[in-house]
């Protein structure tokens, strides 16, 4: 009998569109012979079965029954989900409330635990973390909305260059590489409109590198590191989303650098305990490897990083979803 497979999608947060694509691309590559699979779109209070048209026009299908997220089908049936697969980025799907949720009415889903989520988002919080962890990390400065910003002592811990950016969010909305005194006000209130902490962070010079992972259950498998050669200041929604990058995978390093990588990567994922597929982003030079961010939902769009990662493994994504979605808990 066919497992009933919910792709959920949408979400609360300034990524919405970016989590259209990726659940949209990964519900076509969902193996249908063995499972049916529908397509759940999440805004607010809204949570409804979708359906495309040929023309890419949604329609409402049913609304999701909140209490056991189950729904009415076109037959009149009711349709019992057995694993979701979570296609949110941001809230609430990629920190840990939609997570938490699935784990107090028992289904399974593709994701890290709540928990995992919930610290992992939070860019702060998750560096809190990996403190212990011997994970080499920038030093930064945090901020609440509302808190004085000193600009001569953030400068003086941190010198110029520096980020700043929102403590939870992704797709590099709210970045800004602040180069000269005056410009970190602006870059901190900008930082504000996305979330009501930040960090400002120093920057690390050399090569940016971000890596897949993920687990079947018995074993943790890192994906093909990845060089990222951004076009512009850095790796941001231009640069990700609109060509404005070069992306190398397998990227052209040393198996020694290579294998360092990887080594770090499944270390962080075991220490998070994290499951499914994640995506972790580094910066390389003469000092070691620097952690910069956890993905626990990485982008899955046809032109995202953990899709080319996975055809350059030599896996086919179809089975890739498949092993994903069978190992679930």
């Amino acid at each position: 009998m066919k497992k009933n497979i919910a792709v959920v999608y949408g979400g609360n947060s300034s990524e919405v569109e970016i989590s259209v694509m990726s659940g949209r691309y990964v519900a076509s590559v969902i193996d249908r012979e063995l499972f049916n699979v529908y397509e759940v779109y999440l805004r607010g209070t809204e949570w409804n079965v979708i359906e495309w048209d040929e023309e890419d026009v949604p329609s409402v299908v049913a609304p999701i029954c909140k209490d056991d997220f189950s729904f009415i089908g076109k037959d009149g049936e009711n349709v019992q989900i057995d694993v979701a697969c979570l296609m949110i980025h941001g809230t609430p799907g990629e920190n840990g409330i939609l997570q938490g949720y699935l784990e107090m009415i028992g289904i399974p889903f593709t994701t890290c635990s709540s928990f995992a989520c919930t610290v992992a988002f939070n860019k702060y919080a998750c560096k809190t973390f990996l403190k212990d962890s011997g994970v080499k990390m920038a030093r930064e400065v945090f901020l609440r909305k509302g808190d004085a910003i000193d600009t001569e002592k953030i400068i003086k811990k941190l010198s110029l260059p520096l980020f700043v950016k929102p403590a939870d969010g992704g797709s590099s909305f709210g970045i800004t590489k602040v180069m000269f005194p005056e410009q970190l006000q602006p870059a901190c209130e900008k930082a504000f409109k996305e979330y009501d902490t930040i960090l400002v962070e120093e920057f690390i010079p050399g090569r940016e590198f971000t890596q897949g992972v993920y687990s079947t259950g018995s074993e943790i498998r890192p994906l093909p590191v990845t060089e990222i050669i951004s076009n512009n200041e850095y790796f941001d929604y231009e640069a990700k989303y609109l060509g404005g990058s070069q992306e190398i995978c397998p990227a052209l390093i040393s198996n020694e650098l290579a294998a360092q990588i990887s080594e770090i990567s499944a270390h962080i994922y075991k220490y998070f305990g994290c499951k499914g597929v994640i995506r972790i982003d580094y910066i390389a030079n003469e000092n070691g490897i620097y952690f910069l961010e956890i993905n626990t939902v990485p982008g899955m769009t046809k032109m995202s990083l953990v899709p080319k990662m996975v055809a350059a493994a030599g896996l086919d994504i179809t089975q890739f979803m498949t092993e994903l979605i069978l190992s679930s808990k």
